[in-house]
């Protein structure tokens, strides 16, 4: 879509997201962020609070009645030693905005600034949610246990994600799953140590692990309808003491990932009764710890649908990019409330922005900020004014 914004919005935005990208902070360290938040709300006028300790709650209250929608950006770093090249590189050794939440935080900022600004001909009102800790432990619940969508009553939520499959300039809007649920899983092998040189008096647990490794995987290759997306990886494994010692430990942690509730559920009954299977064979003992993670987010379909038709009708170009299989936990705003995620693309060979999210080569494309800020402000709009259908 053309830019349509006032100069001054999009360079504010602009500066906005440079300054946070200099100064990434982690999940709930987000201090200097919530403060920049903070001030450019009190120098709109927008009424504010804070919630989730570094979070931060807006409200705008358009003067024509109608309904209340909800924009969520999220605002923390990764720990990732950036390797990007851009000027406004990070200042903070072993911490950078990897994945783009620095331009979600000014892109609504840049939204709230357009809203307050024309609050004459809004309708209803919009809550603005400033969210902590995606990347970890998760934001998104303590905003919603402390009242966050609720006064005014949110009746629809959206928020937007830098996407390096998508060219800059669209938007992709797919109705269902977008996201997977990210479970975690924590294995410990115990077996009998003893003498490299003397294997049948030890119960070896490193050839027991490496038979997990692979026999895991059936859980995705034989035990899940294919077309059912799911993933099982195996991220780390440590074990051993020397080259002529027989392990009597090991550990292991994994990731599941699934968008189907049934799969997810399923799927941890036959992780376990493969280990212990194994473990058995083996002779040793293993233990099986899960660590449920963010639900999958699913696109409610009539809001998707009805979102990406207006958008079309306003002069934005909108792709149905397919699922991805990371977590955001964007999915419990989603339970709550009819919610859409929607993705900004910012693929831009001629800057640099190529890499996909969490890479330390990570670059955003600047570009893309006034489609994404006018985005936002549309789906505010076609909220508010219930052009674009809740149901």
């Amino acid at each position: 879509m053309s830019a349509t914004l006032p100069a001054p919005t999009v360079e504010r935005a602009v500066a906005i997201r440079r300054e946070i990208h200099r100064h990434p902070e982690l999940g709930f360290e987000e201090h200097n962020t919530q403060a920049i938040v903070e001030r450019e709300l009190d120098a709109l006028g927008i009424e504010h609070y804070r919630a989730a300790q570094t979070g931060v709650v807006g409200v705008i209250r358009g003067a024509l009645p109608g309904h209340v929608s909800g924009l969520r950006a999220d605002m923390d770093a990764l720990p990732i030693t950036e390797d990007s090249g851009e000027a406004c590189t990070s200042e903070v050794p072993g911490k950078m905005h990897a994945c783009g939440h620095d331009s979600h935080t000014a892109m609504l900022l840049g939204a709230a600034r357009v809203l307050q600004e024309s609050r004459e001909t809004l309708h209803g009102s919009v809550v603005l949610l400033f969210q902590p800790a995606e990347e970890g432990p998760g934001g998104a619940k303590p905003m919603i246990e402390e009242g966050a969508l609720e006064n005014p009553k949110v009746e629809a939520v959206t928020m937007l994600h830098v996407d390096s499959r998508l060219a800059t300039g669209t938007i992709g809007i797919t109705p269902g799953p977008v996201n997977a649920a990210a479970d975690e899983f924590h294995l410990t092998i115990r077996g009998k140590g003893g003498h490299g040189a003397s294997p049948h008096k030890a119960v070896d647990v490193i050839p027991c692990a490496a038979a997990m490794v692979l026999a895991l995987q059936n859980v995705a290759a034989r035990e899940t309808d294919p077309l059912a997306p799911i993933v099982v990886t195996i991220g780390t494994i440590e074990g051993g003491y020397r080259n002529n010692v027989i392990a009597d430990r090991v550990t292991m942690t994994g990731t599941l990932r699934t968008q189907d509730p049934a799969v997810r559920e399923a799927a941890t009954g036959k992780l376990r009764r493969i280990v212990d299977g194994i473990a058995a064979a083996y002779g040793a003992q293993v233990q099986l710890e899960m660590l449920l993670g963010y639900p999958a987010v699913i696109n409610d379909a009539a809001l998707a649908e009805s979102f990406a038709q207006y958008a079309r009708e306003r002069g934005f170009t909108v792709e149905r990019p397919a699922p991805t299989m990371g977590g955001e936990d964007f999915a419990y705003f989603a339970q709550c409330v009819p919610g859409v995620l929607v993705r900004l693309g910012i693929y831009n060979e001629a800057v640099g922005s190529v890499h996909a999210g969490h890479s330390p080569q990570f670059r955003l494309d600047e570009g893309a900020i006034p489609t994404g800020i006018e985005t936002l402000v549309a789906f505010a709009r076609g909220i508010g004014s219930g052009a674009v259908a809740i149901r």
